[in-house]
């Protein structure tokens, strides 16, 4: 997101939501930490330090408002936590490729941004008439730390 605190102003009064302080939050919460996927708690744990007030259920609340309203991506990496970042669609920096490694010893989730796939979904939209418009790509593996202290 752009510049912050007023770029997220305006995503919500364009959504024609109420700017409240949680709300800004919960987005500079996750702005703040691009490539990380924060689960609900940990967003919660992080706007606690700043706004003691604020409520778990609050937290909850919110972000299902804003994963509805697409203005933060839903992501479930297998872990048995449902993980939260910012949504780029709709934004200059939208790309529909959205690429995951997790490393199957210590956990670790990585980003992953090449988009590999534009071959094959032209090749389905030519044969089968279908546009892909999004994907999720999660790839299994054992990151290179985990290899090193492993041997693999």
């Amino acid at each position: 997101m752009p510049d912050g605190k007023e770029q997220f102003k305006l995503l919500l009064k364009q959504n024609g939501l109420k700017v409240t302080t949680q709300r800004i939050a919960i987005l500079e919460v996750l702005d703040s930490r691009p490539g990380i996927h924060l689960t609900a708690e940990e967003i919660y744990d992080c706007v606690k330090k700043k706004y003691p007030e604020i409520g778990i259920a609050t937290v909850y609340r919110t972000i299902q408002m804003l994963s509805e309203l697409n203005l933060i991506d839903k992501l479930n990496l297998d872990d048995g936590y449902v993980r939260y970042e910012i949504s780029k669609k709709g934004t200059e920096d939208t790309c529909h490729h959205h690429h995951h490694l997790i490393c199957l010893d210590c956990g670790r989730i990585y980003a992953f941004q090449d988009d590999l796939l534009e071959t094959l979904e032209e090749r389905i939209k030519e044969t089968m008439g279908f546009t892909v418009s999004d994907h999720e790509v999660k790839l299994y593996g054992h990151c290179q730390e985990c290899r090193d202290k492993q041997f693999y």
